[in-house]
């Protein structure tokens, strides 16, 4: 008896990219050993077989020659206005370069005709350039795809089912935490951007805007909806510490309280003073918790309790597994190619980058105030 023949499929489309910035999230943490692999965009672009780099650009010499080892079949490019006159200009253009750098390239590239463009986080400096760049791409009508890694991570895209079925019941808490040794914020290093408030702390609220961007359900999943806002106009606390380099005194601790328009409670802890790096997430409902970052994946529900009679308390759930390859920058690509292929929509937009500007931004204007 003979089998069902296999239908063959049609030929796979495959999409040219070329990549501005050859640096560390561009392509040298793809030899991080310690990283789960790609942890590039390059490497991602790579492990994607829809995809083939083309091109690379940076300025600095030696990061474009060592990346041209990987890339021999890619034309390099020292600068960015060279690259945008090459023709074809590339399906696919991701910028990986500096926050000072993204509204000047990224006009460039809208404009290109390049058909998606995929853009490092934080998308701009602050709030007001982050508008005129969303302006740019609705002008420009080139979808804009951002990397908000956790939007594509295994184990945030769990936890957030789990809190859309109601496992959690409703939300009523958030505690967002991290950690570091770069200064929260300071006026001096607007220009740069190089304060965690905007480099890391763009992860932590676009994470919990993520998390509870879910619908009410039946079983009681009530997330208490996006975007959320200062409680009030002096719910921001922070310390200042004189830095080592000189310049004016810099926040070394920030906590910041929110509450969203379906009342959930929001807390943000951001230390520039702790020798360790640490970022989690902590969503406590009327049913249970979940607690999640970098290492971290529990979800904590009622059992009746080991050490009073008659009370519930809350204990790990052994049948809960987060997966420990989240494939976070491989399903970036992956969405990228999807799209294109007309089979999905960006998991990440401008206008999620663009939200979480918009809290920086209340939080720095809070802080100008009390402190400076």
């Amino acid at each position: 008896m003979h089998g069902k023949k296999k239908r063959k499929s049609g030929p796979r489309t495959i999409y040219t990219a070329g990549i501005i910035g050859t640096g560390r999230i561009g392509f040298s943490l793809g030899f991080d050993k310690k990283r789960e692999q790609p942890a590039s965009h390059t490497a991602a672009l790579q492990a994607e077989k829809r995809v083939r780099i083309v091109a690379g650009c940076d300025s600095d010499a030696k990061k474009l020659r060592q990346w041209g080892k990987y890339n021999p079949q890619a034309r390099l490019f020292s600068s960015a206005e060279d690259f945008f006159f090459q023709e074809p200009i590339p399906d696919i253009l991701v910028l990986a370069v500096n926050e000072s750098e993204h509204l000047r390239l990224a006009s460039e590239a809208l404009f290109s005709g390049a058909r998606l463009l995929i853009l490092e986080k934080p998308v701009a400096r602050n709030e007001e350039e982050g508008r005129v760049l969303r302006g740019l791409a609705v002008k420009s009508r080139t979808p804009v795809l951002v990397n908000h890694e956790r939007r594509f991570a295994r184990d945030y895209r769990l936890a957030q089912t789990l809190i859309r079925a109601g496992v959690l019941g409703d939300i009523q808490t958030v505690r967002g935490v991290l950690c570091s040794n770069l200064r929260v914020y300071t006026p001096d290093a607007e220009q740069t951007g190089a304060y965690s408030l905007l480099h890391d702390g763009t992860h932590l609220i676009d994470a919990i805007h993520f998390l509870l961007d879910a619908p009410e359900t039946g079983s009681g999943g009530k997330t208490g909806n996006t975007p959320f806002r200062l409680q009030n106009p002096e719910m921001v606390r922070c310390t200042l510490a004189k830095p080592e380099d000189g310049g004016a005194y810099a926040v070394s601790n920030l906590t910041a309280f929110f509450q969203t328009q379906g009342g959930t409670q929001i807390t943000l802890e951001i230390s520039g003073r702790s020798r360790f790096f640490d970022f989690q997430l902590e969503l406590t409902g009327t049913k249970g918790r979940i607690r999640i970052g970098n290492g971290v994946g529990a979800v904590y529900t009622g059992k009746e309790s080991r050490l009073y009679s008659g009370f519930i308390s809350l204990e790990k759930d052994p049948y809960i597994r987060f997966p420990k390859k989240t494939r976070y920058f491989r399903n970036v690509v992956k969405n990228a190619a999807d799209f294109l292929d007309g089979k999905h929509n960006l998991l990440s937009t401008l206008d999620d980058g663009l939200a979480a500007l918009e809290v920086i931004g209340e939080i720095k204007a809070e802080i100008l105030r009390q402190y400076y």
